[in-house]
């Protein structure tokens, strides 16, 4: 594969900017902490981190511009959307550079989050006054009951973003919740907390009045729990294990939660695939931000008509990867973000190999390119004994296994506690669709790895089993950041007894009414 010489460091952040952007924190009140960039170990920052008192006051200054927010039109918030879309595409270099910078990732990678809060800023602007009207279904007794079914924002809604998609992660959450009429409080996390900022302080530009997206600086088990209790809703993006623990803390507060968690996601290659196609498309799915993404492929199950000439596809467009770490885009792959992920990496891979796992390309670290690089990896010969048989990686691994029939590959893909993302390859696209409805997933795409599902940001996107409850994304990312609120009005005649009339004639009259209205309802 493909390299560049280990640079000294990415382009230093402007201090200006750095400034600019720790000014949106409510921070301060704790010890900070030195943030490195993950390609490069250079120093980013030293960063502010949230005490009590900064959460209490971040709290208190988001409730009092939620109760101006609430009130203003849907019409202006849609506006600030609309100005915000505009603004991340035109400034679209400056937050590619920060995003880079905190995670390691290529710019290819990075670009993908533009695109993500580009497009949920635009299906929600476009849809989000429809969604959010107010609605007049059937009341009780037509023409004298009067029904209106509205939509009250929650308050301030808690958004907990993690490090391996910081903006789409901290801003696609957060925009449906602002559009709904809450405030947000945001705790990112602190590898990424520049992105993060860069996102309010946009949204500030685009006219987001100041106060209403706060944000809090620190480590989720220091600040995590003041966070939640006292939020009014929760939305949570990490892994599984943490999820059951902000669901537990939301429940004891009796507050809603979304939680999108980890993925043991399958890719399968049916017989009659586009081999060459599926392998291609497969590299980007297993690979994207150096497989640190809950959404990347981990699994192939290839038809063993097909699996030797895959395989070939696969490990040779592997192999021919282009690795680096400059703010541009000349490479396909970056860095790991966290030493610990390199450490699972390599604790995972070195496992299987032990055990007698196959190595067709990568398989190894490249501390000659930075500290916490690792080669994309492909694996066969992998058994249930491994712990990446079954196991979350979040790394650049996946390993391929051969299956005989559909039926065999979709009970493989099935054999997992996870449920979020899966891809089938066909082309026959209805037999695929066929197949894809038999997944345990949350989404399926049909040849393509998970950008298909994932960017139709209309259709719901969320997780199954352990990868997670609530939906991000279409109607219900935007509905589930309010609470209905119905008001009937009764016209002429009251729903009791008329006078004189007994109670159990009453009864007898509802029974026809019952049964006459059954009738119309089925015409």
């Amino acid at each position: 594969m493909t390299t560049a010489p280990h640079q000294a460091a990415p382009t230093a952040l402007p201090r200006e900017l750095v400034d600019r952007l720790l000014s949106h924190a409510r921070a301060g009140g704790a010890e900070s902490v030195r943030i490195v960039a993950p390609a490069t170990g250079a120093t980013i920052v030293d960063l502010p981190q949230s005490s009590t008192a900064d959460i209490d006051a971040a709290y208190a200054t988001a409730r009092e511009a939620q109760q101006r927010w609430a009130r203003v039109r849907v019409s202006e918030r849609v506006a600030v959307l609309r100005r915000l879309h505009d603004l991340v595409l035109a400034e679209q270099d400056t937050i590619l550079d920060i995003v880079q910078t905190e995670t390691g990732k290529s710019r290819v990678h990075a670009f993908d989050e533009v695109g993500d809060v580009a497009v949920n800023a635009r299906y929600y602007a476009s849809e989000g006054a429809k969604l959010l009207s107010t609605r007049g279904p059937r009341g009780v007794m037509p023409v004298l009951t009067q029904v209106e079914v509205r939509n009250r924002p929650k308050g301030v809604v808690a958004v907990i973003s993690p490090w391996n998609y910081p903006l789409a992660l901290a801003a696609s959450d957060a925009l449906p919740a602002l559009l709904a009429g809450n405030a947000v409080v945001a705790r990112p996390d602190n590898q990424t907390a520049l992105t993060a900022l860069w996102a309010i302080d946009a949204a500030e530009r685009a006219g987001l009045p100041k106060g209403l997206w706060q944000a809090v600086l620190g480590r989720g088990r220091d600040i995590g729990g003041e966070v939640i209790k006292r939020a009014n809703y929760v939305d949570y993006t990490g892994s599984s294990a943490t999820g059951r623990t902000i669901a537990q803390q939301a429940g004891e507060h009796l507050i809603g939660c979304s939680l999108e968690l980890g993925g043991k996601n399958p890719l399968l290659v049916l017989a009659d695939a586009d081999v060459k196609t599926a392998a291609k498309v497969a590299v980007r799915a297993s690979f994207a931000s150096a497989g640190q993404l809950c959404e990347s492929i981990e699994r192939i199950y290839v038809h063993d008509k097909v699996f030797d000439k895959f395989v070939g596809e696969f490990t040779a467009a592997t192999k021919a990867l282009r690795l680096g770490s400059e703010l541009d885009y000349s490479y396909e792959m970056g860095s790991l973000s966290f030493p610990r992920q390199l450490d699972t990496v390599t604790a995972h891979v070195d496992d299987a190999v032990a055990k007698g796992a196959t190595v067709l390309a990568g398989g190894k670290a490249r501390p000659d390119l930075g500290p916490y690089f690792y080669e994309p990896t492909v694996l066969t010969d992998v058994t249930p004994e491994m712990t990446l048989y079954r196991e979350e990686t979040f790394g650049p691994v996946v390993s391929v296994y051969r299956v005989h029939s559909d039926e065999e590959a979709v009970e493989q893909a099935n054999d997992t506690a996870y449920g979020l993302n899966a891809s089938v390859w066909s082309r026959d696209t209805a037999k695929a669709r066929e197949v894809a409805a038999r997944i345990h997933a949350g989404s399926v795409n049909v040849n393509e790895g998970f950008i298909a599902a994932w960017a139709s940001v209309a259709a719901p996107s969320g997780g199954l089993g352990i990868s997670g409850n609530g939906r991000r994304h279409g109607p219900e990312g935007l509905l589930k950041y309010v609470d209905t609120q119905t008001i009937a009005t009764q016209h002429a005649l009251p729903i009791a007894p008329l006078p004189g009339m007994s109670e159990q004639l009453w009864a007898k009259t509802l029974t026809l009414y019952f049964g006459v209205m059954k009738t119309l309802r089925q015409k």
